[in-house]
């Protein structure tokens, strides 16, 4: 299913770097390091049975479809009419967690490197995140003077999973620097519980993958309400947070919950001057995958008129992750009003777009 005459770009892609291709870009003594296997915090090991890819993803000559940008162009933009991809690549979340921050902030700038270099000349239509070690804020500032003029690079990729909320003043130099850029601020989940961030939710950590995945939104409602109580986004007027693979469903009623606590209690925050809500619908921009998929989908279609999807929420399928949404399911599920938006036009002007 084509928007008829629409454009669609998928806001969410993860691809898969060539570990060879980092190592070569290393400075010693993090190449030795890196070539011995021992690469970062890694992850708290929840069994996923359905593990972390599509079963379609590898070709019959053994190579992986988002292992290659050619591939991918193939196999999946062309197949799907999607006209743009945004790359956020999985692995540097894990490293930004590292306690070792200069080893992090190499490896970074090399998978930084292998997609300037290797990935976007070969496709236009690719665009990526950028990775940054966040934890020393003066290094994530200076990875963004680096590469933040590269016309592909469209965003700054955060994790999910932090120490304190991102909207904490000790990283407005992270935002002053992509603002400086024209560049968006994405967090993306995965690296919950991992190295430096914190527990996975606000209680603890939970025994399975199950709970893990489910209970993946508290970060997101905790750096939104931060973002807008710290008055980020009147400092910074121009900035625009994308919340990439976090659901949807939550975002309505913390919004109808801020405005409520907002009208007793704006002399706590006397830079936001205006209802948050408002303020999120001009700088805050949410992905659909993962959906929410209640048994009647009058009340999904309820949901989309509960907070202004047509300005905010942007398509992503999450390939090739095994719960992805491709953009032929995700469009069914959107009333004709709102698909051309979300599909595509939305995301078209927070990146700047060509839509001719």
């Amino acid at each position: 299913m084509k928007i008829k005459n629409g454009l669609v770009v998928d806001t969410d892609i993860h691809p898969g770097v060539n570990g060879d291709r980092v190592q070569a870009r290393l400075p010693e003594p993090w190449r030795t390091r890196y070539a011995s296997g021992n690469r970062g915090p890694g992850n708290l090991g929840w069994w996923n049975p359905m593990g972390v890819e599509r079963s379609d993803v590898k070709l019959e000559d053994g190579r992986t479809v988002h292992g290659d940008p050619q591939l991918l162009e193939e196999h999946f933009l062309d197949k799907y009419a999607i006209d743009y991809g945004v790359l956020l690549p999985g692995g540097v979340l894990h490293t930004a967690q590292s306690p070792e921050p200069d080893f992090a902030a190499a490896v970074i700038s090399a998978v930084n490197d292998v997609y300037a270099e290797e990935w976007l000349p070969q496709c236009p239509r690719l665009l990526s995140s950028l990775g940054v070690y966040p934890h020393l804020p003066e290094m994530a500032v200076a990875e963004i003077h680096r590469l933040g003029d590269h016309p592909q690079f469209v965003q700054v990729q955060l994790p999910s999973a932090s120490r304190i909320p991102w909207g904490q003043r000790i990283f407005h130099p992270i935002y002053e620097a992509a603002s400086e850029y024209g560049l968006a601020i994405a967090i993306h989940p995965g690296s919950e519980g991992v190295g430096l961030s914190g527990p996975p939710n606000a209680a603890g950590y939970p025994t399975s993958y199950f709970e893990w995945h489910t209970t993946l939104v508290n970060s997101y409602i905790a750096h939104v309400t931060s973002m807008l109580a710290e008055g980020v986004f009147a400092k910074f007027p121009n900035l625009k947070f994308v919340l990439v693979e976090g659901g949807i469903s939550w975002l309505p009623p913390i919004l109808w919950r801020m405005d409520k606590n907002w009208k007793a209690l704006h002399s706590t925050v006397p830079w936001l001057n205006e209802l948050p809500s408002e303020v999120a619908a001009r700088h805050i921009r949410v992905t659909t995958q993962p959906l929410e998929e209640p048994p009647n989908a009058d009340h999904f279609h309820a949901m989309l008129e509960m907070f202004p999807a047509e300005q905010m929420l942007m398509f992503s399928s999450d390939f090739p992750h095994w719960d992805g949404d491709a953009p032929d399911f995700a469009l069914r599920q959107f009333p004709d009003h709102l698909r051309s938006r979300i599909m595509g036009q939305t995301a078209a002007e927070l990146y700047g777009l060509e839509t001719g």
